[in-house]
């Protein structure tokens, strides 16, 4: 098999207030299906996740205040996690933070060699805005 891309569908509980949401991110509508619609997309730069209201899949905050790490839980959320990889995690960020989207996970480097921050959508899916990092040289 030869796969040219993966589009993620999001179960989500209100398909206008995901796309506003979405937008506050960055991202932008793409299309709507139905009448009224319950079925769309959104996108940025090459990538599109689909929006289902109410169908596809699940959806659930679970109500951890940090999406992973000592303090966190990342069983709580019973909604899709993804990984986004981008160039500035930071700026991810603090886009997010400006913009009033709930940052489970403030920008940090793994273990496992990529810099990355959480963004929980309210439906409880939680974005990884990643980037690689280079180790550190050992001495």
């Amino acid at each position: 098999m030869i796969a040219h891309g993966v589009v993620p569908i999001l179960n989500v509980t209100d398909l206008a207030a995901s796309y506003a949401w979405f937008e506050r991110l960055g991202w932008r509508k793409l299309w709507d299906y139905g009448d009224p619609p319950r079925f769309g997309a959104v996108g940025a730069g090459a990538c599109e996740i689909f929006l289902c209201q109410g169908g596809h899949g699940g959806r659930g905050y679970g109500g951890a205040g940090v999406s992973t790490g000592p303090d966190g839980d990342q069983t709580a959320d019973t909604g899709v996690w993804m990984t986004v990889w981008v160039d500035d995690v930071d700026e991810v960020s603090r886009r997010c933070v400006a913009q009033g989207l709930e940052v489970s996970l403030a920008p940090a480097d793994m273990p496992w060699g990529v810099r990355e921050t959480h963004v929980r959508h309210p439906d409880g899916h939680v974005f990884r805005f990643s980037r690689a990092v280079q180790p550190e040289p050992r001495a």
